[in-house]
């Protein structure tokens, strides 16, 4: 099994995985506020939704490799909840991101909400895959002091990850320290038929910091097959399970039209910022 996509509950199908055998995982659960799937019920009674989050969270955590890490998407709603939720299962968080974007939901009695929560959780704290190279950017010190002081090399992004399309179409660039990618909106040609589908540059850069080429990449709710697409692109195995089998066969048809290790995106560079003077 290279790269595959199993249908059913991801509690039975993952029970029936063997235990550590996953490098990375990556989950964007229903945040159960009401989305319209195809199969899943995106209304939940509270505490009924969150002891299947402590089912699932779980059920990860049996199957992840004692070197594993775990990324977790969530909204505002059970934020905390999933938070508490990975610390009692013994996970060490290693960063909570802001993912900032600016398509985001147009409110009337509130702050337009414009951002998502991505929780970056390893099983051990001192033995954990963290590849820094893909991601380095020059620092201030580089671009805008031109400080001999600075790191030849670079620093690591921030994390609060800005995207925001109307200023630039270029992803994760390498001469800025945010990261710039579009939240998949309707009108986008990434988009696919799944209701929610993650941008493949988040999957991109946390694929190459998390694991290595071969390693098993793991999505428990494989959607629209972003998480998978982007780890077949760069050299690793994946697994997907999906509810819906009308979603399940998008995905097979997405990773179809993949070759395995095939370059990832190209990188658009912005104009240098201005030395100060």
């Amino acid at each position: 099994m290279d790269h595959d996509v199993l249908t059913g509950d991801c509690l039975r199908i993952l029970a029936e995985q063997p235990a550590a055998s996953v490098d990375l995982a990556f989950a964007d659960p229903p945040f159960n506020i009401g989305y319209e799937y195809d199969l899943y019920d995106d209304r939940r009674a509270r505490e009924d939704y969150l002891e299947w989050t402590e089912r699932w969270l779980a059920a990860v955590k049996r199957v992840l490799k004692p070197t594993g890490s775990f990324f977790v998407a969530i909204g505002d709603e059970y934020a905390a909840e999933h938070k508490v939720r990975l610390d009692a299962l013994g996970f060490t968080m290693r960063n909570w991101i802001v993912w900032h974007y600016t398509f985001g939901v147009n409110c009337k009695k509130k702050f337009n909400r414009s951002h998502a929560h991505i929780f970056y959780y390893v099983a051990d704290p001192n033995r954990f895959t963290f590849n820094p190279e893909p991601v380095r950017v020059p620092s201030a010190r580089m671009t805008t002091y031109a400080d001999r002081r600075a790191n030849p090399v670079g620093k690591l992004p921030d994390d609060t990850w800005v995207l925001r399309p109307q200023e630039s179409d270029a992803h994760f660039q390498t001469d800025a320290d945010t990261w710039y990618v579009p939240r998949v909106c309707g009108t986008f040609k990434e988009r696919g038929e799944h209701p929610c589908q993650m941008p493949e540059a988040v999957l991109e850069r946390i694929i190459q910091v998390a694991s290595n080429p071969g390693d098993l990449v793991l999505d428990p709710f494989a959607g629209s097959g972003t998480t998978l697409a982007a780890a077949k692109k760069l050299g690793r195995r994946c697994l997907g399970i999906e509810l819906s089998e009308e979603y399940a066969d998008g995905v097979r048809r997405r990773l179809q039209r993949i070759e395995f290790g095939e370059p990832a995106r190209p990188v658009r560079r912005k104009p240098a910022v201005a030395r100060a003077r």
